[in-house]
């Protein structure tokens, strides 16, 4: 799950505001601070896929990718955030695209030893980098696994020459497996990313995809469910895609295959085995806070009084710009008090153990009473379960997910 969202860039940088600006009194009152993460946006990839509405920008090859100014932008963009978050611990770090793994390791290596020399990082600290197959070659994982990566999300999307080639990938399926191959020799712990529902696949083709990804014993698997999004190639020219019938039995074929491989679907889309959930995207699940630097990233802060969301600069090259001269932010906003519930609701009833009520008003600074009606309806129809202290989607609440959300709104 990556911060970047289509946005409406506007001419003029965000005013760049000082720490005093964000403590001055407000109409919140967090008692404490969440765990913060950073999200690392490297925005270039091979091709952009026809469903992706990401900040993704194809490289021709033949031109050289702007490695290190781009990193040297990352790191003049990080010095002018530092004092928003002076102090805490960055529990997790994500790399995300694009395909960052178009970065060549020497590359990686200097962004994470720069991070580590800014920033308070925890000694097991969580380090993600999404990886292509297509841009897999032998010993490149092993090689970004030196440079301190941790944790690898390959992705797969199909083990299919048919689906890769329907869904506009670049790599086919012998390289899928080899770079799964090459990533569980190297990883502890890693993440392949599946796609169902795509266009003409059929229940034994998915089958066989699950099975496919479940040989190699992946700790982690994220499966989601093909979504024809805006300003995308698929929405000016919309594939032939299964029913919502067949999605849905494609759904429970993928639960109870990873349920039988000892999977735990911790999450809407994602499945791991004990030990190996992603802190990072749980992080954003749970309404913690990240900062998120590179080109078009998003960044949620929480300070005393306030919650603030902000957006860099999308384009590659103006972000660059914008970040080398100290004004890397496109917009900056506070969050609207009114908008905190529907903001929490949005990403933690996406969790299959749902919510502690008390982490509701420690994150929001809002009390119960916010949310009480929204969980009286839920309850009524069957939504959620709840106690004294948890709020839990049931099953019917995870099958109709948006309607429960939009109880909060």
């Amino acid at each position: 799950m990556i911060p970047i969202q289509h946005q409406t860039e506007t001419a003029e940088a965000a005013v760049q505001r000082d720490i005093q600006h964000y403590m001055r009194p407000g109409t919140l009152q967090l008692g404490s601070l969440p765990p913060l993460s950073l999200y690392v946006h490297l925005p270039w990839c091979l091709k952009k896929c026809p469903y992706c509405d990401f900040n993704s920008h194809a490289w021709a090859k033949g031109d050289a990718l702007p490695e290190d100014r781009y990193i040297d932008a990352l790191m003049a963009d990080l010095e002018s955030a530092l004092p928003l978050i002076w102090g805490r611990t960055v529990h997790s770090v994500f790399m995300g695209g694009g395909t960052p793994s178009l970065f060549s390791p020497e590359s990686i290596d200097k962004l994470i030893a720069g991070l580590r020399a800014r920033l308070r990082m925890e000694p097991d600290c969580e380090i993600t980098m999404e990886a292509n197959p297509g841009t897999f070659e032998k010993d490149r994982f092993k090689a970004f696994r030196a440079a301190g990566v941790n944790r690898l999300s390959i992705g797969v999307q199909s083990f299919d020459d048919r689906y890769l080639q329907a869904v506009g990938r670049v790599h086919d399926a012998a390289q899928a497996q080899a770079a799964v191959r090459e990533a569980a020799d190297n990883f502890e712990t890693f993440n392949i990313d599946l796609m169902y529902a795509l266009p003409g696949q059929s229940m034994v083709d998915l089958q066989r995809d699950v099975d496919t990804a479940l040989s190699f014993a992946p700790p982690h698997l994220s499966i989601y469910h093909l979504t024809i999004e805006p300003n995308t190639y698929f929405a000016k020219y919309p594939p032939v895609v299964p029913e919502d019938d067949t999605a849905y039995e494609m759904l429970d074929l993928i639960t109870a295959s990873t349920r039988a491989a000892g999977m735990q679907r911790y999450e809407v889309s994602a499945y791991a085995k004990d030990g190996h959930q992603c802190f990072h995207n749980s992080n954003y699940w749970q309404f913690g806070d990240y900062l998120g630097i590179g080109a078009g990233a998003h960044s949620k802060l929480s300070f005393a009084h306030r919650i603030v969301r902000q957006v860099r600069f999308r384009d590659p090259a103006r972000y660059i710009d914008m970040a080398l001269a100290g004004t890397p932010l496109a917009q900056d906003n506070e969050v609207k008090r009114a908008d905190l519930p529907f903001e929490y609701m949005l990403n933690a009833l996406r969790l299959r153990g749902g919510f502690a009520l008390q982490e509701f008003m420690e994150r929001t600074g809002l009390p119960m009473s916010a949310i009480a009606k929204g969980l009286d309806q839920a309850q009524a129809k069957g939504l959620i379960s709840r106690d004294l202290g948890r709020v839990v989607p049931t099953e019917r609440g995870f099958d109709f997910l948006s309607d429960l959300q939009e109880m909060f709104l």
